[in-house]
């Protein structure tokens, strides 16, 4: 090699050498074991001579899949030893995760797993606690995909390796049983760093697009999930909407806790779906104010809709947080203050034997070809209407929406059947795997949504249209486009994966509206245009103010 310039230790780790590429060329590529590959032989080539690459030579450029260390057979096959088990990754999103929350993260959760059940762990030829993990991941992302087209996927393009032992994908039954050997512990504890991490990214960096005075915007809001129709599955979480639970399908009855400008998930609790609605919602935000107490904290105001009444509840939570609250017509409040200049005024909300001192927003909002608007009345424990004036608390409540409600659609656009009347949305017929199931989809829609961010910082501005000039803020990056980027696990570079979607952009604050009673839209062909989408701008109109 004396007629390169070569630095001896440029390339001296695994981690140096995987993903770069070699140029080698064509004519220096000979079969080791001296006749015409075939398709049985699972050979590599190696590199017959070394002389030196000039302008116009036929030059291979290969990609460096795997490290590996070689078996060489008697008839000079080289081959490779290990298992795609011991190199696959998540590509772009587990780089950036390791970026976020130190290296090795996955495989230092799969090294402290205890298998249980029919799995020993012995052979790892097909799977491993580690590929396993990974592939729980990447089946979340992939709604249509079976469990062999996953662990290909996961594979990638290590299954073109010439492993001394084959590799093939594992049978679905092999995929259950190693599921369920996991647990659902390793994919929560998984789903915890990414939060976290996701959860100082944004206390070190100002993604707002709505801001309550100083403080950041939080949106809160409860969704159901169907599961299969199991005994295990219907005792442990019951159905919602009949008295004898015979609905079609049990249901996960989730409440999402996400950054409203960002639509990042900061914290997710689940449990039954039985019962009243908002007692079950209200009973999983107990929850959340006991298990994730970081993300109640004086910096953020949280926006929740009026299944979360109760003034002992909200007296608990403004003791550590700030909320914003729309509120039923029957709940009470007594006036104890004359209007403010702003329309609003402070009021007593009575309620548990608890009685909270708050401030209420009225405003009522009209779009055009309404004939009645719409009234909204809101509490919040910000009572200086100096700092947070009511028409800039009224425009915040909007938000809930974006924060929830497209939030949820765009995370339930990556299991199956997320539409309604439809089947099961997730896989797993036992409660534990369910557990497992929403541990792993919860974790990879926000692996998904931080490469959208990455994607938003290095994006060109627009040049035209409303945000021509202006920073590219995560919402326009497509979560459909870094959802399939994600699912493309190993076979692109991460810079290249984060240059390519912030292109994929959307179009944000379109002020489109749809009737109330459309919550999801038909998957099947119809008549005529029923429920019409509109594009206008709403006008709030703040009440108790003069005229």
């Amino acid at each position: 090699m004396s007629f390169y310039p070569v630095v001896p230790s440029a390339v001296s780790s695994i981690a140096d050498a995987a993903g770069r590429v070699v140029a080698v060329r064509l004519s220096d590529l000979a079969s080791p074991s001296g006749w015409a590959l075939g398709e049985g032989d699972r050979s590599a080539l190696v590199i017959a001579g070394t002389s030196r690459v000039r302008s116009g030579d036929e030059v291979v450029f290969l990609k460096v899949i795997a490290v590996a260390p070689a078996r060489v057979r008697r008839d000079g096959r080289v081959q490779a030893d290990g298992s795609p088990c011991d190199h696959a990754t998540l590509g772009a999103v587990e780089e950036r995760l390791d970026r976020a929350a130190g290296p090795g993260v996955i495989d230092g959760i799969a090294g402290r797993v205890v298998l249980r059940g029919p799995v020993a762990g012995e052979r790892r030829r097909l799977l491993s606690a580690a590929f396993v993990l990974r592939a729980v991941v990447l089946m979340t992302l992939m709604p249509q995909a079976d469990a062999r087209e996953v662990l290909l996927a996961l594979a990638g393009d290590l299954a073109l390796v010439p492993w001394a032992r084959p590799w093939r994908p594992a049978s679905p039954q092999a995929f259950r049983d190693w599921r369920s050997a996991l647990g659902p512990e390793p994919l929560e504890e998984l789903r915890d760093v990414v939060l976290d991490a996701g959860l100082l990214e944004h206390r070190e960096r100002d993604w707002r697009a709505v801001a309550i005075g100083g403080l950041r915007a939080g949106a809160i809001d409860g969704t159901l999930i169907r599961v299969p129709d199991t005994p295990g599955n219907r005792a442990a979480f019951g159905s919602l909407g009949t008295s004898d639970d015979s609905a079609p399908f049990p249901q996960v009855r989730a409440l999402l806790l996400s950054d409203a400008s960002t639509r990042a998930t900061l914290g997710v609790v689940h449990g039954p779906s039985g019962g009243d609605k908002a007692a079950g919602e209200q009973a999983l935000l107990d929850r959340a104010m006991d298990e994730l107490p970081r993300l109640f904290t004086p910096d953020r105001c949280w926006i929740l809709d009026r299944n979360f009444p109760g003034a002992a509840r909200i007296a608990r939570i403004i003791r550590r947080t700030h909320v914003l609250i729309r509120v039923k017509a029957s709940i009470r409040l007594d006036r104890t203050s004359a209007f403010l200049p702003d329309g609003s005024y402070l009021a007593n909300l009575h309620g548990d034997g608890t009685i909270v001192a708050v401030r209420v927003i009225e405003y009522d909002v009209r779009m055009e070809g309404q004939e009645v608007p719409e009234m909204f009345c809101l509490v919040t424990d910000l009572l200086d209407w100096e700092e947070y004036p009511a028409g800039g608390l009224a425009r915040a409540y909007k938000w809930r929406w974006d924060g929830s409600e497209t939030a949820l659609r765009e995370a339930k656009s990556a299991i199956t059947g997320a539409g309604p009347s439809a089947g099961p949305m997730l896989r797993s017929g036992a409660p534990a795997m369910a557990r497992q199931e929403i541990a792993a989809w919860t974790a990879a829609t926000e692996m998904v949504r931080g490469l959208a961010r990455d994607a938003a910082l290095t994006a060109a501005p627009a040049r035209k249209g409303r945000q021509a000039g202006l920073p590219v803020h995560p919402r326009e990056i497509s979560f459909t486009a870094a959802r399939r980027a994600a699912t493309r696990a190993g076979t692109c570079g991460y810079e290249t994966v984060v240059a390519t979607l912030g292109k994929a952009r959307t179009t944000i604050d379109r002020d489109r509206h749809r009737p109330r009673k459309a919550k999801n839209g038909l998957t099947f062909p119809r008549a005529g245009r029923a429920l019409a989408t509109t594009k206008a701008t709403p006008q709030i109109i703040l009440c108790n103010t003069p005229a």
